[in-house]
């Protein structure tokens, strides 16, 4: 029987020394979108930003908002490719990550257009088993969260604070699943944020998670193409500026 010479096969730093990406070369602040339209958005407002590497779809910046040295990323839209992106940030070592991203509502009290800060994850990925065991507790910065939270609130959008149920099978999320995660405590649904908050976790890295509420699982409601769901969605990538000038003292 074969048996590999190595324990692992491939690290995250051997990809950052696939795409050639230092750590010096990357900011104090990550920000983290998922599709790259929302990285284009969020480009506009980067002074100067120097791209640090393409690679498969995903393409990293970094540049300057307000004095401070900022990288923005596409950093996936489903669980395993979010690990990728997020193990390749997580050795580059920010100091901060933040994660822009949408959700569906488990909760009646939670409208589309609303914005959702998840404070923590219940793990329905099939990533992170790989990493934690069952009883591991996934948890956003709390520090980093509330001042999120902070900012999110002065900007008059609706904001919930709660737990984030992330799923790998978008097409599956039945009555009987969704009442699991909602027996859980979540008050919202997506697949990226279990992935991304247990990896910047076991780093050491302080990650924060905001979401836009684009559904309304309970409802049944789509928003998708609603407005309220677009203003949410522009509104977030101001909010992680601000959040950045609050942590700058400015």
């Amino acid at each position: 029987m074969a048996e590999m010479k190595k324990d692992i096969h491939m690290t995250g730093r051997d990809l950052m020394g696939m795409v050639q990406l230092r750590p010096e070369d990357i900011g104090k602040y990550a920000i983290v979108p998922g599709p790259k339209e929302r990285l284009d958005n969020l480009l506009k407002k980067i002074e100067n930003p120097v791209k640090n590497f393409t690679f498969m779809e995903y393409s990293m910046y970094t540049g300057q908002y307000d004095g401070a040295k900022v990288t923005a990323v596409n950093g996936g839209r489903f669980s395993a490719d979010t690990a990728i992106t997020t193990e390749l940030l997580c050795n580059a070592k920010p100091e901060y990550m933040i994660r822009i991203g949408s959700c569906g509502s488990l909760s009646e009290n939670i409208k589309i257009g609303d914005l959702v800060v998840a404070d923590s994850a219940f793990r329905g990925d099939g990533v992170t088993p790989y990493y934690v065991d069952h009883d591991f507790k996934t948890l956003a910065d709390e520090s980093l969260t509330k001042d999120l939270i902070d900012v999110a609130k002065a900007s008059g959008q609706n904001v919930h604070k709660g737990k984030a149920w992330s799923t790998d099978a978008i097409l599956r999320e039945t009555r009987e699943h969704v009442g699991n995660a909602v027996k859980e405590g979540c008050v919202a649904v997506d697949m990226v944020s279990s992935t991304f908050l247990t990896l910047a976790q076991l780093h050491g890295i302080k990650a924060a998670v905001i979401l836009a509420v684009s559904d309304d699982v309970i409802s049944g409601e789509m928003g998708f193409m609603d407005p309220n769901y677009y203003m949410a969605e522009g509104s977030m990538i101001s909010i992680v500026l601000n959040l950045i000038k609050k942590l700058e003292g400015k």
